[in-house]
Parts: C-alpha cells; sequence; structure tokens
C-alpha cells in the first residue's frame, strides 16, 4: 500500500512539472511572439505584411530593408544622437549619483532619510504634467532644442532612483575601511575612488545600464524639446519619417524597430545577473 501512494505522489509530482513547464512555455511563447513577429516582418515589403492569410515566415529573407535602412543618413543621425545623448545621460547621471549617494550614506541623520524620501517622491509625478513648465524653463533660458536640455531631463529622471540606490551600496560598506584609509592619510575624494567605488562596482553598473535604458527608450521628452530634425532621437525620429498622417511604411518601422532595440537586448543579455545582482544586492540589510 505504501509503494503504491508513493507511485501516485511521484506521478502527481510529475504531472504538476510538466504543467509548469507546458504553461511556461505558453507564457514565453506569449511574450516573444511580438518580437518574433517584428523580426520576420524587417524581410517583407509592404504589401506581403497586408497579406491574408499572414505569411509567419518570410518566402526571400533577402534583407533589402536593411540595406536601404543602412545607406540613409536620417537613421544614422538619429541612431547617432540616440546614442551620444545616452552616453552623456549615463555619464552625468553616474557622476552626480555617486556624489550624492555617498553623502547621504555617511551623514548618518534623520535629513539623509527625509532627503532621500523626497529624491524619490519626484517619481511620481507623471511626465505629461511636467512637460509644458520644463518647455517653458528651458525656452526662458535659451536651451530648447538642444541636446542639452534633454541630457539635463533625463539625468534628473534617472538620478533620483540612482542616488537611492547607491546609498544602499554605501550603507554596506564597513566604516573602519574608510576609518583606516584616513590613518594612512588619505582624502575624503580618494577614499571615495580608490576604495568605495571599486567595492560598489555592481551598484555602479546596475544604474549605469538602467540610466542607459531610460535615456535610449525616451520618447516624450525629446518629442517635446527637440524640434530640429538633425538633433532628434530614434524613436521620436522614427514617428516623424516612418509613421505619415495617411499611410504607413510598415516594413521600415519593423526594420528600424529592429536595429534600435539590438543595442538594448545585447546590453541587458551580457549584464543582466550583474544588474540584477546590483539591483538586489544594496537592498539587502542585515
Amino acid at each position: 500500500m505504501g509503494k503504491i501512494i508513493k507511485r501516485i505522489k511521484q506521478i502527481q509530482s510529475s504531472f504538476m512539472t510538466v504543467t509548469a513547464w507546458v504553461f511556461s512555455g505558453i507564457v514565453l511563447l506569449f511574450l516573444l511572439f511580438p518580437l518574433y513577429w517584428m523580426f520576420v516582418s524587417s524581410f517583407k515589403t509592404n504589401l506581403s505584411l497586408y497579406r491574408i492569410p499572414p505569411q509567419f515566415f518570410p518566402l526571400n529573407p533577402i534583407g533589402d530593408n536593411y540595406v536601404e535602412i543602412a545607406r540613409s543618413k536620417a537613421f544614422l543621425t538619429y541612431f547617432g544622437n540616440n546614442f551620444l545623448t545616452s552616453i552623456s545621460t549615463t555619464i552625468l547621471t553616474m557622476s552626480v549619483s555617486v556624489l550624492a549617494g555617498y553623502a547621504l550614506s555617511r551623514m548618518r541623520s534623520k535629513v539623509a532619510d527625509k532627503v532621500c524620501v523626497g529624491l524619490l517622491s519626484t517619481q511620481i509625478f507623471p511626465v505629461v504634467g511636467l512637460i509644458i513648465a520644463l518647455y517653458t524653463f528651458f525656452l526662458h533660458l535659451g536651451l530648447l532644442d538642444t541636446r542639452t536640455s534633454l541630457v539635463l531631463v533625463l539625468s534628473a529622471t534617472a538620478i533620483p532612483f540612482s542616488t537611492w540606490l547607491l546609498k544602499g551600496f554605501f550603507d554596506d560598506l564597513p566604516l573602519s575601511l574608510e576609518e583606516a584609509a584616513e590613518i594612512d592619510g588619505c582624502g575624503k575624494l580618494r577614499i571615495l575612488t580608490d576604495i568605495v567605488l571599486p567595492l560598489s562596482k555592481p551598484g555602479l553598473l546596475a544604474i549605469g545600464i538602467y540610466t542607459f535604458m531610460v535615456a535610449w527608450d525616451d520618447f516624450l521628452y525629446c518629442l517635446t524639446l527637440i524640434v530640429s530634425d538633425s538633433l532628434r532621437t530614434l524613436s521620436v525620429g522614427i514617428s516623424m519619417r516612418y509613421l505619415g498622417e495617411v499611410s504607413y511604411d510598415w516594413a521600415q518601422v519593423t526594420t528600424v524597430s529592429v536595429i534600435g532595440s539590438a543595442p538594448m537586448y545585447l546590453l541587458f543579455l551580457f549584464f543582466q545577473r550583474y544588474m540584477v545582482r546590483g539591483l538586489t544586492a544594496g537592498a539587502v540589510k542585515g
């Protein structure tokens, strides 16, 4: 009797395992299908995209759309602007967040806690509620339609969370290391660069990836603050050039989308474990 019960439990366990795998596969298929369809559509013409029933596999995957996009000066301009904006935003955000996070970490007072709460509270404001004020602000400063205004806004968006995350990392570092360095004659700046930052590499990498992704995916800020076509980033350039009022060039849109999203896929693929480690390590206390 005991063997029968044990066998039934094994069958139930196997059934639950198979069910979990099947359910996970269905969910994964549901999530990945839009990406697959975007990739497949980039090898089709506009005429074949409207064909019913749809073609799930391109008959002639020769990549003419990619050749045409590679020859487009507008796409190269948008892609370059996107890269420059993202890199500049990441550098500025990391520089400010490191200094602010270290200062708040070593302050060790209620004021620091209130400042952290104030920083995080800025994330509750919707973007659409800030657009008009930001537009007016940069208009009076003479920075409207410049890459500087876009970098400043994107940095201001990413700095609060990045500062809070780095503060958690710095809090976990033992003060005895800094005290020993002070005894040896190191100043605060050298302690930060030679001791604190090397020990906080996961956090630095996490906020770097986070900020780069935020800047790379931005649409609304660039649409509002940038007017010149030569300064537009990729997402806004796609909407302005390839999405018309009467008809859409979906073949070109999907092709540009595949190329534009490829850096994010690669970045997340190679640095996923570092990003997860960085986002969780600083939050663990005790």
